[in-house]
């Protein structure tokens, strides 16, 4: 049996807690300095607020105060911290590690530096730990379609396992796996990390098209509903990331499997970014919704962000090109440039397949 510590008790990092604990599995929860209330009640009832349920038997919840506690003996590390707290987890960990370690993120996102390169975030979070202590650790990634309050219920799911070393992949996957958590695993961390990123990023959009139903007074008198609007949205993101993880050197499978069509397809069924699509569909400007959803974390605007810094850099080299992307493009003249929302419908599926297709 393993010794696990989440560092995060968000909804996604808590929820690993269920299987690890059905396994076996020593677990503790360690809170971050945004958690304090959650970790007050996991403490005193045994209850997560934010999941609406009781933690499994035998989980141990520490405040972040008590993270060096939290660590003791830790051969697996997972960081459930969001987007925004990868570096702070990174130099939060640093000084508790021990060679032979694995740290496993369920954090999704991007970085892209003053040059317009991206970093995943798994390499983010490394880039905080001195370079013996870098060299010491294994680090992997979770991607796929996955809501926290299935998991905790013990719904069905299936996810992908991801890390550079491919026996801790495999390791990590057997510790976690159960009769309810599928996973799969994969040494292509670079295509993982970029296909579970972007699908944030372009669920925005079937956020838009909805909002877009509101705007127009719902459902007209005969229940016509916007699912093709919907539909061909979705089909133009897939299109659109595989593209890109072919121009990064990734494995483009993802785009139709489940780090991209699968996540995408639970993403749009609600929560945040969905809220946001809506509110920008509905007319209002990127400036005006962020407003309106102050305090909360936005992974997906940061996606588009670093994606509008990257990409003039890869056109620049010739690996994609404008054409190719034009829903994304899309997105990042509503979000960075906060233009109204328009999506160019008549730009989707203009190349690669679709064009290819016989008369």
């Amino acid at each position: 049996m393993a010794n696990v510590t989440i560092v995060g008790a968000g909804l996604m990092g808590t929820a690993t807690a269920w299987p690890l604990s059905d396994n076996g599995h020593t677990v503790r929860l360690v809170g971050t300095h945004l958690d304090a209330e959650i970790i007050a009640s996991c403490k005193r009832k045994h209850f997560h607020p934010r999941l609406g349920r009781e933690l499994p038997r035998g989980v141990e919840s520490l405040f972040v105060e008590e993270i060096a506690e939290g660590l003791r003996d830790a051969e697996i590390i997972v960081s459930g911290v969001s987007s925004p707290g990868v570096r702070w987890i990174g130099k939060t960990l640093a000084p508790h590690l021990r060679p032979g370690q694995m740290i496993i993120a369920i954090t999704k996102g991007l970085e892209a530096n003053a040059d317009g390169q991206l970093t995943i975030l798994p390499d983010a979070l490394a880039s905080e730990l001195p370079a013996r202590a870098r060299d010491q650790i294994k680090f992997a990634a979770i991607g796929g379609p996955c809501i926290a309050g299935e998991l905790a219920g013990r719904r069905h799911s299936c996810v992908v396992f991801g890390s550079r070393a491919h026996d801790a992949a495999e390791k990590l996957a057997r510790i976690f796996r159960t009769a309810y958590y599928h996973i799969w695993t994969t040494t292509d961390l670079i295509g993982l990390e970029y296909s579970a990123a972007l699908k944030n990023a372009y669920t925005l959009a079937v956020g838009m098209v909805f909002g877009l139903l509101e705007k127009s007074g719902g459902p007209d008198a005969a229940g016509a509903f916007v699912h093709n609007t919907a539909a061909a949205v979705f089909a133009q993101a897939c299109t659109e990331i595989e593209r890109v993880l072919r121009a990064v050197g990734a494995s483009t499978a993802w785009a139709y499997g489940l780090p991209v069509a699968g996540d995408l397809y639970v993403t749009s069924a609600g929560g945040r970014t969905m809220r946001l699509g809506t509110l920008l569909g509905k007319g209002n400007s990127y400036v005006q919704a962020r407003e309106m959803m102050a305090g909360e974390t936005l992974e997906s605007v940061e996606i588009v962000r670093a994606m509008s810094a990257a990409l003039p850099k890869m056109f620049e080299r010739g690996v994609i090109a404008p054409d190719d992307l034009p829903l994304l493009r899309a997105l990042i003249d509503i979000v960075v440039n906060d233009k109204l929302i328009e999506l160019p419908f008549d730009d989707f599926f203009s190349t690669g397949a679709v064009s290819k297709l016989p008369d």
